[in-house]
Formats: C-alpha cells, sequence, structure tokens
C-alpha cells in the first residue's frame, strides 16, 4: 500500500489540493471555517447544556469541547469519505489508480482541519484552569488510532455508497443517534457500573474518554483500553479493506 502510495504521490497530492479549493471556493473566510465553525458549535451548546449537564461537571467548556472536537472529526472524515469514490468515478473509470487513495486524500483534508482546532482546544483548556501534564504526549496514540479508524469507516462507507444510494441518508441518522450514545455533552457517572461499560462498547465513546481523562483528570487510561481502542481500529480498517478488495471490480459497474 505504501509503495502504490509513493508510487502516485504526485495525484495523491493533486487530489488533497482539489479537495481544499472545493471545500473553500467562494468562501470569504476559506479555512478559517475550520476553527470558526466548532467554536461557534461549542458556544451554542454550552450556552445551551451547561445549565443542565455541566453543574456537576468540573471544567465543563474543556469536557464538552473534548466531545465535539473527537465526534466532529469523526463525523467530518467518514461523511466526506463516503462519496470518494462516487466523486472520482470519472478518474479511476479512466485511468487505473488504487482507489483508496481518493478516501486517504479526504482524511488528509479533515485531519488537517482536526489539527488546528485541536491548537485552539488547547487554548480553552488552558482558559479553563487545566493544568498540563506530560501525559497530553500520550493524545497521540488515540488520534492516530482514530485517523485509521475513519479510514476503515469511510471505505466500508464509500463502498456501499456505490451500491445503495440510500446510505448517505442512513448515515446522516445513523451519526445523529450516534451523537447522543457518545456522551459527547453529558457524564456517564450518573449510569450503573454495567451502563458505563457498555458505553466502552462505542468505539467513539472511547476517543472521547481518553480524550477527557488525559486533558481533564491527567490520567493515563488503563493497557485494556488501549487494546480495546486497537481492536476496534484492527476491525474497522479489517472491514474496508476486504469490501475494497472484494468489490474493486465491480465498482466500476455500478458508478
Amino acid at each position: 500500500m505504501f509503495k502504490k502510495l509513493m508510487r502516485y504521490q504526485f495525484l495523491f497530492e493533486e487530489l488533497v489540493k482539489r479537495d481544499f479549493k472545493q471545500k473553500y471556493k467562494r468562501t470569504v473566510l476559506g479555512m478559517g471555517w475550520s476553527l470558526l465553525s466548532p467554536l461557534l458549535m461549542l458556544l451554542v451548546m454550552r450556552v445551551m447544556l451547561v445549565g443542565f449537564f455541566g453543574r456537576n461537571t468540573p471544567h465543563y467548556t474543556t469536557f464538552l469541547f473534548s466531545g465535539t472536537l473527537v465526534f466532529s472529526f469523526f463525523s467530518d472524515a467518514t461523511k466526506s469519505g463516503m462519496s470518494s469514490l462516487r466523486g472520482n468515478a470519472g478518474i479511476f473509470k479512466m485511468v487505473t489508480v488504487p482507489k483508496y487513495l481518493f478516501l486517504l486524500s479526504k482524511n488528509v483534508q479533515t485531519l488537517i482541519n482536526f489539527l488546528l482546532t485541536l491548537v485552539i482546544y488547547f487554548l480553552f483548556a488552558a482558559f479553563d484552569g487545566i493544568t498540563f501534564t506530560w501525559r497530553v504526549v500520550c493524545l497521540v496514540y488515540p488520534i492516530f488510532c482514530l485517523v485509521l479508524f475513519n479510514i476503515g469507516i469511510g471505505m466500508v462507507l464509500s463502498a456501499l455508497f456505490i451500491f445503495f444510494r440510500d446510505t448517505q441518508y442512513l448515515y446522516n441518522v445513523f451519526v445523529r443517534l450516534l451523537t447522543y450514545l457518545s456522551a459527547v455533552f453529558y457524564n456517564i457517572n450518573g449510569y450503573s457500573p454495567l451502563g458505563q461499560k457498555l458505553f466502552l462498547l462505542n468505539p467513539i465513546y472511547l476517543f472521547i474518554r481518553y480524550f477527557r481523562k488525559i486533558v481533564i483528570e491527567a490520567t493515563v487510561p488503563t493497557i485494556w483500553f488501549h487494546l480495546l481502542m486497537a481492536a476496534d481500529v484492527v476491525i474497522a480498517l479489517g472491514m474496508g479493506c476486504f469490501m475494497y478488495k472484494k468489490y474493486n471490480t465491480k465498482f466500476l459497474y455500478y458508478v
């Protein structure tokens, strides 16, 4: 895979540039929207939810920002990845290129946006009274895992979208439901021990929880937490690679 990526490096770079230009075409702020959009969402959610969920949650602004930051990255990466094959059908129908290049270019774009927002996240955390420790370095692990997880889910969605046009509508409903199941804006401490363990079955909650434990609680999750996160990544990537390999030639007949 990496050898092919280097072989098609020029095409890959051009795809990333094109995606950036298309996303911010005819906008006044350009990439500034990548920073402004999550901040506006954070402001609205904090004003609306602080009275309901923030009363007994220390550093609720950082708590909420952790959830919206991770979930927005996942949502943006997978939604843009879902259309990566159909949106580039004109290219791979004429030229034989690895089809995952289109998905990777979308993920690079969303990753850059995420990293820019991450800087703002740390600034907000500092203003919220958070004291940073060396454990912040551990955030590299969940970010790396989340990137791979997004790629795996994006591969599955982009393959399904080729065959079933309803995928985009069903996934939008699923993402909205997943927002509430991922404890983006509320604390799960009020649930029973069994209920709290059930949340660990949600991969997105794992990433959000990791951020909160490192930044707010200044503690590193257990080794089992790391292994569970890695298992989710392996499953997502395995499913995505399987679908791309199995239906690689069939994609041409359905686009």
